[in-house]
C-alpha cells in the first residue's frame, strides 16, 4: 500500500526520514522537518507540500510556532492531531532552549530571567502573564502562568498571582510578561498594574523582586527602571 503522505515516491535516499537517519537532522529543510512531524499528508497533497504551504503562510518556524494550536488546525492539510503534534514539538523545542545547568535554575538578575523565558514566551501571539516563584536563594521552585490575554491586554487580578505563591510556600517571586508587538517598552497598564502587585506583595510580606517584560530579542526590567 503506499504511504499517504507521498514520501514513499520519493527515492530511498531522498526521502525526508531516510536522509535524517543518515546524514542528520541539520541535512533537511525547514519544510522537510516540517513534513516528518506531519507524517502524511491528505489525498493528493504530500506531507512535504502541506509544510511548505505552512511555511509560505507564515513566513518562517518561528512565526509558525507563535501560533494557537486552533488556527494550525484550520489550515488545510492539518487538522487537529497534526496541530497537536507539531504544537508539542515546538513546545519541547522552547523548554529545551530555555533549560540551564543548574538543578534548579537561579534567577538573581533580570539578564538570567530573560535567558531563561524569552525562548518560552517572545514568540507568542498572545499577551501571556506568568510567575516565577523563587526560593530563599532565588532558585526557581516553579513558574505559573496567570493569565493568557488578546494580541494587546491580558486580565490579571491580585488573588490569581499571589495564591500560587502562599500555596508553595514561595520566598519572593518575579513577574513577567510578553508584548506580541516584539517591543517590551512598558505601557501605563503595565507600570500601574506592577504598582498594584508591589502594594499588595508589600501587605503578604512577600517580595516581588522584579517585573520583566519579554519582546523579541530584548526585553525590560521594571525593577531596573525604578517602577518597582
Amino acid at each position: 500500500m503506499p504511504d499517504p503522505s507521498g514520501l514513499d515516491e520519493w527515492a530511498a535516499a531522498e526521502r525526508p526520514r531516510e536522509r535524517l537517519y543518515h546524514k542528520g537532522a541539520a541535512a533537511l529543510s525547514d519544510a522537510e522537518l516540517l513534513a516528518i512531524q506531519l507524517g502524511t499528508g491528505t489525498a493528493g497533497t504530500s506531507a512535504l507540500q502541506v509544510a511548505q504551504a505552512l511555511l509560505g503562510a507564515y513566513g518562517a518556524l518561528q512565526e509558525l510556532a507563535g501560533r494557537d494550536v486552533a488556527e494550525i488546525a484550520a489550515v488545510r492539510g492539518v487538522g487537529r492531531a497534526k496541530a497537536v503534534r507539531l504544537a508539542s514539538a515546538f513546545e519541547i523545542t522552547r523548554r529545551l532552549r530555555s533549560r540551564n545547568r543548574h538543578a534548579r535554575p537561579v534567577l538573581s538578575s533580570p539578564e538570567e530571567v530573560y535567558t531563561r523565558y524569552a525562548p518560552l514566551m517572545e514568540d507568542l501571539r498572545r499577551e501571556v502573564f506568568r510567575l516565577a516563584l523563587l526560593d530563599a536563594k532565588n532558585g526557581l521552585l516553579r513558574d505559573v502562568i496567570v493569565s493568557e490575554g488578546t494580541l494587546s491586554a491580558s486580565l490579571v487580578h491580585p488573588r490569581e498571582v499571589f495564591k500560587p505563591a502562599i500555596l508553595e510556600p514561595a520566598a519572593s517571586i518575579i513577574l513577567l510578561h510578553n508584548h506580541p508587538s516584539g517591543d517590551p517598552t512598558p505601557s501605563r497598564e503595565d507600570v500601574r498594574l506592577t504598582r498594584q502587585l508591589v502594594e499588595c506583595s508589600r501587605l503578604l510580606d512577600l517580595p516581588v523582586h522584579d517585573h520583566v517584560i519579554i519582546g523579541r530579542e530584548r526585553f525590560v526590567s521594571m525593577a531596573q527602571r525604578g517602577d518597582l
